[in-house]
């Protein structure tokens, strides 16, 4: 079942995207919150399976997994200005270029993945690793998505952000998103 959560909550944010830029009905704004909602659900899920089964090395998995959430939490609701980002509608606003998002377009990703590795790892491997790995692709392209055609629609200099700043992998001497 929470790999049919987990699954839905992505196809939750690809149409509050898709939503948030072109059709802007008010009865889809709801979705991210859903999908957040789902995701978190399926991690529950997982985390109370390994804290059941307690398999060798679970306790270092779960801190990787404690820690990658921290920064997956901090990456998208603090280093980005919530309510331009989350609750204002896609208006051309302008993209942030300061500390994590510096230094490539997409660090939620590193953070997503190391937190569903850590619970796959936690619960032994196997199924649950499998689901946080088709998570991880799921959210690999769900930035995809937002890189080639949501974003560049909601910002008004989305696209020279791209040419300024690296997709997932900082380059050398990357520091603040501007080209030197």
């Amino acid at each position: 079942m929470d790999w049919i959560i987990g699954t839905i909550s992505f196809l939750l944010f690809f149409l509050y995207d898709w939503n948030r830029v072109f059709w802007k009905k008010r009865w889809m704004s709801g979705f991210f919150y859903l999908g957040c909602a789902g995701l978190i659900g399926s991690g529950a899920f997982i985390l109370t399976e390994a804290l059941r089964k307690r398999p060798s090395g679970w306790i270092l998995w779960l801190v990787l997994a404690a820690v990658c959430l921290v920064g997956l939490i901090y990456t998208l609701f603090f280093a980005l200005p919530f309510d331009e980002t989350y609750r204002q509608e896609a208006d051309g606003h302008r993209v942030c270029r300061m500390g994590l998002y510096g230094l490539c377009r997409h660090p939620g990703i590193w953070w997503f993945f190391g937190c569903f590795l850590g619970l796959g790892l936690a619960w032994g491997g196997g199924e649950k690793l499998a689901e946080g790995l088709i998570f991880s692709l799921l959210n690999l392209g769900y930035a995809w998505y937002q890189d080639r055609y949501i974003f560049p629609e909601e910002f008004c200099d989305y696209r020279d952000y791209q040419n300024a700043v690296p997709f997932l992998i900082p380059r050398k001497g990357q520091k603040d998103g501007r080209r030197k």
